[in-house]
């Protein structure tokens, strides 16, 4: 769902401010300024280890499998999952599940097994560079423009969110909120580079767990427990705003305006495989991994935190549906996005909601700077060292990541306003990703399992996949050609488009040109193998805690065996 123009967004969000002001103290700041002091001294310890453009862009490949866990998972845990996931929750119920068992579970264990032996494997720095090994240059720079262009609009979601919450909360205008977060992003980035970042990120998942456990409790609380909570939905909305899949076959009505089919393709196969296989704010985080055992566990650690962080993020904008009425129309005085500022301010006492205040903020810190390393990285190696200057020294990319980062930043503030169309960010992030993510996944996949699958095909799949799912969206979905009941409902449609074409024009091009020869293919290719993608195990790795294959499969099973309750 849309909100109206920006004119009544501005009054929206002067609205707020009023009336969602916390009650904070000297203690909540004190919290506050203590997390901003600990971020930069994270920042200042890490650019000693920063040396050559490998420690800036990739840690030298040196850290522990849980530090980049971690660091995985908490990427992520930005605005999509924080304000995002609750408006879905708010907006749409218990449909939210969808998006973590169905839609991120499997694509993060198919990462670890599959995926991250061709990445680590190859020693690539990028994701856009494995296109590059696998098909020509200009499938590389196709798709290195549209990351850094996807990776900047995505920074400037978590800007403008963390923009919008804060003056609502704390009373700072929407322009300190930016420049004050945009300036400590930008400073750890380029002090430390991704080291700097994943340590950060490490430290921001615990106090974003502890801001939002508290909310989470305390909301139960208020509604009369579980019990309270989906009596008081299901009088409000039905019965099916507490299930998972109730009202979901072809032909029926419910919530999320999708059926079983296009949930399962369009949301557990293309969107989730697309987003966490080829999203190189993800990946990089596994590339900076000291071997490829720790590259592979990392996503599949990441996994089980990622099972249950869906009731942090959801049962929160369950309650606040439970609480007000319409909860998101016009008529109850809120947007979707304001189910987490609304229960910190009916909930929380003093001193935890500095501790919930400084969770926000570490998220959409972890979120921002997620996307902007990502975006130095790829900018510096992949356009401005392959195709503007090529073969200077080392230090010379070094300097030039910190001037691109700051860039980046610069620009991300540019961007963030952008988001302010939308009342669900999360229908505005999943847009972007069936823009981006979804055309480079059926490229990857197509050239990773079809040895015939030509060096030309790359950029033509590429560019189709991406044309056709914004032509589904801008034309006929907004244009009314085919209706679709939500913006949510027509992301999957659009995610399932542009996968079709990519696939369907990959082929037909493949067909009318030539091959790359077998031995270029070497480690590129399912099936294929080249000396960096096996490696001897490393003494005491034969532990079930170290062998990816377990991890994997034990993952998925809890994943699935969480889905029983909500499932009927």
């Amino acid at each position: 769902m849309q909100s109206p123009t920006n004119g009544a967004h501005a009054a929206h969000n002067a609205y707020l401010a009023a009336e969602l002001r916390l009650p904070t103290n000297w203690l909540d700041y004190t919290i506050l300024g203590i997390y901003f002091v600990v971020v930069l001294g994270i920042g200042f310890a890490a650019r000693r280890s920063v040396k050559t453009s490998l420690d800036f862009f990739l840690s030298g490949r040196s850290l522990p499998a849980w530090i980049t866990g971690l660091a995985f998972i908490s990427a992520n845990l930005a605005a999509t999952e924080i304000l995002g996931m609750a408006a879905n929750s708010a907006q749409y119920g218990a449909y939210t599940v969808h998006w973590y068992w169905i839609g991120a579970i499997p694509a993060m264990v198919f990462l670890g097994l599959v995926m991250m032996p061709f990445y680590y494997g190859s020693k690539v720095r990028s994701v856009p560079e494995m296109l590059l090994l696998r098909f020509d240059k200009w499938a590389h720079l196709l798709s290195s423009a549209l990351f850094a262009f996807a990776a900047i609009l995505i920074a400037g979601v978590n800007l403008y969110a963390l923009a919008i919450v804060v003056e609502a909360l704390l009373g700072w205008p929407q322009w300190v909120a930016i420049v004050v977060a945009g300036a400590f992003v930008l400073a750890y980035i380029t002090l430390g580079g991704l080291s700097s970042a994943i340590y950060n990120e490490v430290l921001q998942f615990f106090v974003i767990l502890a801001a939002l456990i508290p909310l989470v409790v305390l909301g139960l609380k208020k509604v009369g427990g579980w019990g309270g909570l989906t009596d008081k939905l299901t009088a409000e909305h039905g019965a099916n705003f507490t299930t998972a899949w109730g009202g979901t076959g072809i032909g029926s009505a419910n919530p999320l305006g999708a059926n079983w089919l296009t949930i399962v393709l369009g949301l557990g196969f293309v969107l989730s495989f697309g987003y966490w296989t080829t999203n190189f704010a993800e990946v990089q985080r596994a590339l900076s991994a000291k071997n490829l055992s720790a590259a592979q566990r990392t996503p599949l650690i990441a996994a089980y935190p990622k099972i249950f962080i869906v009731f942090l993020v959801m049962i929160p904008g369950l309650v606040a549906a439970a609480l007000i009425p319409g909860f998101g129309s016009a008529d109850s005085g809120y947007q979707y996005n304001d189910a987490i500022p609304y229960l910190m301010e009916q909930l929380l006492p003093n001193g935890v909601l500095g501790i919930a205040v400084t969770g926000l903020l570490a998220a959409f810190m972890a979120g921002m700077a997620a996307n902007v390393s990502s975006f130095n990285t790829v900018f510096t190696n992949d356009i401005w060292g392959r195709y503007v200057q090529r073969g200077r020294e080392d230090e010379y990319y070094v300097r030039f990541g910190r001037l691109i980062t700051v860039i980046g930043v610069c620009a991300s503030v540019g961007t963030a306003f952008l988001a302010s169309s939308f009342s669900n960010i999360m229908s505005y992030l999943q847009t972007l990703f069936s823009f981006f993510n979804v055309p480079m996944f059926v490229v990857f996949i197509v050239g990773m399992f079809w040895k015939r699958a030509s060096a030309k095909s790359g950029f033509w799949g590429l560019l189709a996949g991406t044309v056709a799912a914004m032509v589904n969206y801008f034309w006929i979905y907004k244009q009314g050609i085919i209706d679709i009941p939500t913006d949510q409902g027509a992301n999957f449609v659009s995610a399932i488009v542009g996968f079709v074409a990519g696939a369907v024009v990959m082929v037909a091009v493949s067909l009318f040109t030539a091959p790359k020869p077998t031995e270029e293919l070497q480690g590129l290719v399912y099936g294929t193998t080249s000396p960096g993608m096996s490696e001897p195990p490393a003494a005491g790795d034969d532990a079930w805690y170290r062998r990816p294959a377990l991890l994997g499969w034990g993952a998925v099973v809890l994943a699935a065996a969480c889905y029983i309750p909500f499932s009927f």
